[in-house]
């Protein structure tokens, strides 16, 4: 059984070299060629080629709109991403799209053709520069979570950042303030959510300062 194949490339060169390549293969059969996004939209879904080749640069919208609009519309239609482009945004865009592959443009010709049948029977054809790429981004170490900054702090909350930094309890702070402790606190919870922290711990860690804080006569212990 034949594939059929379409292709959506604006550049009529590459287009008509590819094209050639297809019409030239006995497995293969080309349906459409399309150099616009907006034509292969319009034609497509009533060609219903088993897979297509699409290039991201095209005039116009970009391949990549291409493919999230017509697998909507074709979801047993494999796309191919076929371009120049391989950094890992583009990459990953096209994935997320939709596409099952992704090939450079100066893949020979004979890989081009023995994709577009491992796509067909269920693969995702990409050249190993790609493939490395993926294997990358998933072996990425998770960021750690962003924090506030200690400038950010009110003047009071700073006062209170620093006697939790000296190891202050609750109650002691308080007398040392004049406040309540309940009052004692709603400070600590504010500063907690402006430092995107969830204990004391977390929270000295971010005030440089107290490592170098003298010991004063309110801390229990202090001479």
């Amino acid at each position: 059984m034949s594939i059929s194949v379409s292709i959506i490339e604006d550049d009529a060169g590459v287009r008509s070299l590819v094209a050639d390549w297809i019409a030239h293969d006995e497995g293969l059969t080309l349906v459409s060629e399309h150099e616009s996004v907006e034509g292969a939209i319009a034609l497509l879904p009533s060609h219903r080629p088993d897979v297509v080749l699409v290039d991201i640069n095209l005039s116009g919208q970009s391949g990549i709109t291409c493919v999230r609009q017509l697998k909507a519309a074709m979801l047993e239609t494999q796309f191919v991403v076929f371009t120049v482009f391989e950094d890992s945004d583009h990459i990953f865009d096209a994935l997320t799209a939709g596409a099952s592959g992704y090939l450079m443009k100066q893949t020979p010709r004979e890989e081009l053709l023995a994709s577009i049948r491992q796509v067909y029977a269920g693969g995702s054809p990409m050249n190993s520069y790609i493939a490395r790429k993926v294997v990358q981004w998933f072996q990425k170490k998770p960021q750690e979570p962003s924090r506030g900054r200690v400038e950010d702090l009110s003047a009071r909350e700073l006062e209170i950042l620093r006697l939790l930094a000296r190891g202050l309890a609750y109650k002691e702070m308080a007398d040392v303030l004049g406040l309540g402790i309940g009052t004692i606190n709603t400070h600590v919870r504010r500063i907690y959510h402006k430092l995107h922290v969830s204990s004391r711990g977390e929270a000295v860690s971010l005030f440089a300062p107290f490592p170098s804080e003298p010991r004063g006569p309110d801390r229990p212990g202090s001479k």
